[in-house]
């Protein structure tokens, strides 16, 4: 049996931000880049080599919607793998947040759009399956029952 090719060969430790405003909305951003391309999903991104966990979480919401943020608490940590010719492996830390200010200025390169959800909106929005999962822990009445997930 030979061993599989794969284009990395290592685990990418990533970051995400559910930033929740005083209204209880969440941050959502449709992406512009893969992985995820065209879905919605919440603002973070991979921690570089050497960076603390908490500077990397600010420094992603930074950049991808100029918002500085105060961390919280992890919610979860979430493990996405994708075999095949992308061969994505992420180990994804999943944090609360409260923003500092609710002015975002995205960017366009990364992200095609962001904006405020309210819970009950939670279910229209296409996004993968990690995202819904650690959604439905703070937003238990978002999921759908069509998703494929535990309810």
């Amino acid at each position: 049996m030979t061993k599989p090719r794969f284009k990395k060969d290592h685990i990418i430790t990533s970051v995400v931000a559910i930033i929740v405003n005083s209204d209880g909305e969440v941050l959502l951003t449709k992406r512009n880049v893969p992985p995820f391309q065209g879905e919605w999903v919440m603002p973070g991104g991979k921690i570089d080599l050497g960076e603390p966990i908490i500077k990397a979480l600010q420094r992603e919401v930074m950049e991808e919607v100029g918002l500085e943020v105060a961390v919280e608490e992890m919610v979860d940590v979430f493990e996405h793998v994708t075999p095949g010719a992308d061969n994505y492996h992420f180990v994804i830390l999943y944090y609360r947040c409260r923003p500092l200010s609710c002015d975002i200025d995205h960017n366009r390169h990364e992200v095609a759009e962001a904006r405020w959800v309210p819970e009950q909106e939670l279910p229209n929005y296409s996004m993968p399956d990690g995202t819904r999962f650690i959604l439905g822990k703070l937003f238990p009445g978002h999921r759908r029952h069509d998703d494929g997930l535990p309810l």
